[in-house]
C-alpha cells in the first residue's frame, strides 16, 4: 500500500526518497509511524533509537512489509554515536533523513538546573541533527534528489517554564530548516520542518501529560502521514491543524502570550504543576 495525499497521488516516491531512509528516533510514537508508512511505500530503513526493546519490536513489524531494516541502538548525545551511524550507512544510497530524536530530556528552571544535562538537550536537538544533516544532505545534493524532514515543536514559538533550552533549540531547528530549504531547493533536495503540536506518544504519556479535555491532540499515524505528504511543501509545515495557533503565538505581545501559554501548560502537565506548587510552598 502506497501513502497517498488527499487527491490520491503518491506522496512518497521511492525513486526520489529511497531506496533507503534513515529515521533518528524511529522506535515508537511518530518515529514508528514514519517507519511503517515508508515501508508501505517500499523504502528500506535504518532505525536509530536509544532503547533496544522498542527499536527491535518496530524493526520486526516493519520487516513484515518486505523491506530491509537495519537498527542502531544508540544514545545520540554520546560522542561516538554519530560515527557509528555514518559507518553503518556508508554503503547505502539514502534518499531521506528524518530527524525525530528531539525530546526534552531535561526540564528545570534554568538557573537552578544542571548545565551538563542542559547540554544533552542541545546535543540531541542541535549537534547530532546538524552532523547528520550535513553528512546526508551533502550526498543528496550530489545525487540531485532526496529529502530532509526535521521534526520540530510548537514549543519553538515561545518561551516556557522548564522549557528555556528545549524551546530555544526548537526555534533554532525551524530557522535552520528555512535556511537549508533556500540552499537546497535548486539541487533537488526537499527540506521540511514538521512542527508538531500536542501528540499522543508514549513519551508524552510517560511525562504525565493530560490528554483529555478540550485540548487538540494529534495521533502519531496522522502526523507522520501529513509530514510525508508535504515533504515538498517546505520549509515549514505545522501539523495537526495547528497553523492558526502557530500564527497566534507568533504575535508581538510576548508577555501576554507567554503568560497565557504558561497557564495552558499547567493544565497540560498537572504533575509538574503540583510539584512546582509544593516546591514554592517549601521555599516560602
Amino acid at each position: 500500500m502506497n501513502i497517498t495525499t488527499t487527491d490520491g497521488s503518491n506522496a512518497v516516491d521511492p525513486t526520489r526518497y529511497g531506496p533507503w531512509a534513515v529515521i533518528a528516533g524511529g522506535s515508537e510514537g511518530v518515529g514508528a509511524s514514519f517507519a511503517h508508512q515508508l515501508a508501505d511505500a517500499g523504502i528500506n530503513l535504518v532505525l536509530i533509537a536509544r532503547k533496544p526493546g522498542p527499536l527491535e519490536e518496530t524493526a520486526a513489524a516493519v520487516r513484515t512489509r518486505g523491506v530491509e531494516v537495519r537498527t542502531l541502538s544508540l544514545d545520540l548525545t554520546d560522542s561516538g554515536a554519530i560515527g557509528q551511524i555514518l559507518a553503518a550507512t556508508e554503503d547505502l544510497d539514502v534518499g531521506l533523513l528524518i530527524y525525530n530524536a528531539g525530546a526534552n530530556s531535561y526540564g528545570s528552571d534554568f538557573v537552578e538546573g544542571d548545565l551538563g544535562r542542559f547540554q544533552d538537550v542541545i546535543d540531541l536537538n542541535i549537534t547530532a541533527q546538524l552532523t547528520l544533516v550535513h553528512f546526508f544532505g551533502a550526498k543528496m545534493r550530489a545525487r540531485g534528489s532526496g529529502g530532509l524532514l526535521l521534526v520540530g515543536s510548537m514549543s519553538g514559538y515561545l518561551g516556557g517554564k522548564h522549557l528555556s533550552i528545549y524551546g530555544a533549540v526548537k526555534a533554532f531547528g525551524r530557522v535552520f530548516a528555512e535556511s537549508l530549504w533556500l540552499e537546497l531547493r535548486d539541487h533537488g533536495v526537499d527540506v521540511l520542518e514538521l512542527v508538531l503540536g500536542v501528540t499522543r506518544t508514549p513519551a508524552m504519556e510517560r511525562a504525565g501529560m493530560n490528554l483529555g479535555g478540550a485540548m487538540k491532540v494529534s495521533e502519531p499515524d496522522d502526523v507522520a502521514r501529513e509530514g510525508l505528504a508535504h515533504l515538498a511543501d517546505g520549509p515549514v509545515w505545522v501539523a495537526g491543524g495547528n497553523a492558526s495557533r502557530a500564527e497566534e503565538i507568533n504575535g508581538p505581545d510576548r508577555r501576554g502570550l507567554i503568560l497565557k501559554q504558561h497557564e495552558r501548560m499547567l493544565k497540560l502537565f498537572p504533575q509538574r504543576a503540583k510539584a512546582d506548587a509544593e516546591s514554592a510552598q517549601a521555599k516560602g
